[in-house]
């Protein structure tokens, strides 16, 4: 409805949004993050077509987002980061299923290539969802 023509018209800015705000850690609660993780989940449901050519950006910037995560020994409690992860492994699982399987073949690369359990196992759940 209106909700996706509105956020198909400001994709472009509302993209540059979402990049800022998963690229910065926004102490122990993380609430920038994980409300930003729904607005992209909401985005990728409302735009659907338009998400495709979006993916490498997305892509980037999530599993940056993810590695961060994983990697933070700052004050982050376990909980939060795993919210975390769950969110982001959402919007990827979504990404896939609008690119169909696009995610998936991307992320064979990555999956190889990693040695990081936590990384590995928000991959394998995006490969293994159908």
């Amino acid at each position: 409805g209106r909700l996706g023509i509105l956020i198909a018209r400001h994709l472009k800015r509302l993209e540059r949004v979402i990049l800022g705000y998963l690229e910065v850690c926004d102490g122990p609660e993380e609430e920038a993050r994980l409300g930003i993780l729904e607005t992209l989940q909401c985005t990728i449901e409302h735009a659907w077509p338009r998400m495709p050519c979006r993916l490498p950006v997305l892509l980037k910037a999530l599993l940056k987002m993810i590695w961060d995560v994983h990697t933070d020994q700052g004050s982050t409690p376990e909980p939060v980061k795993a919210t975390l992860l769950q969110g982001a492994t959402e919007c990827l699982i979504l990404l896939d299923r609008c690119s169909e399987g696009q995610v998936k073949v991307l992320l064979e690369g990555v999956y190889s290539s990693c040695e990081e359990n936590r990384v590995r196992e928000c991959i394998r759940k995006v490969q293994e969802n159908t």
